[in-house]
């Protein structure tokens, strides 16, 4: 997974913004992991009502208050903001672990092209290989907040042999029976593997002015 920001840069949003510049720094924040890569911007009315959700859903998986081990998942912010200014005040009440982007970076547009991001705000869920889990998870996440979390980590497990749970290797937790139904929801087609930037399934092409303002950006 860290070679998606290989010879990149990507920095933590807390006080001190350390940045994370090394291979090895890279890996151990994103190794192991699901990572959500989310395409914002400040000024996106629609990402604004959307941020307090995903931040919410992000607290509740990692922060110590509401579980006794951080889920394996990581959040990276790809912004898509106009001036470094307003990628700074949106991040501003966002969670200290998430990472971003430098600014001037011109991978924040590579990758949008790269996963077909069309609107905004959009969340890519990539498994531990790279692999695309789900192009555009934000309704999803809307919909079930963190429960949609064990959705993802379970079709990894069947998807992804190389996906890892921490610490308890001896005793794996059993498996839910909802499992066949992830299966056949997060079932990657053999043609399209590999092919991030493939597109999602079509959009509805009523998605107002954040879709035609993403659709612009890259």
């Amino acid at each position: 997974m860290a070679s998606l920001f290989s010879g990149r840069v990507l920095i933590r949003n807390n006080s001190d913004q350390d940045e994370l510049d090394t291979e090895a720094e890279l890996s151990r924040r994103l190794e192991n992991r699901l990572v959500l890569l989310f395409f914002g911007a400040g000024s996106c009315p629609e990402c604004q009502a959307f941020a307090p959700i995903l931040r919410d859903f992000f607290v509740r998986l990692t922060d110590e208050f509401y579980v006794l081990r951080a889920a394996q998942v990581a959040l990276v912010y790809v912004s898509q903001d106009p001036t470094e200014e307003q990628q700074d005040l949106f991040l501003r009440d966002m969670p200290k672990k998430w990472l971003f982007l430098p600014f001037k970076d011109d991978l924040r547009r590579d990758l949008g092209r790269q996963f077909s991001v069309e609107r905004l705000p959009a969340v890519v869920v990539l498994k531990p290989s790279g692999d695309v889990l789900t192009l555009d998870a934000a309704d999803e996440i809307r919909r079930l907040g963190p429960a949609c979390f064990a959705n993802w980590q379970e079709a990894a497990e069947v998807l992804d042999r190389n996906f890892l749970q921490p610490e308890d290797l001896d005793e794996p937790a059993p498996r839910s029976l909802t499992e066949p139904l992830r299966r056949c929801k997060y079932r990657v087609d053999p043609a399209a593997r590999g092919a991030r930037g493939q597109g999602r399934a079509g959009g509805s092409g009523q998605e107002g002015e954040a879709e035609g303002e993403a659709a612009g950006l890259f």
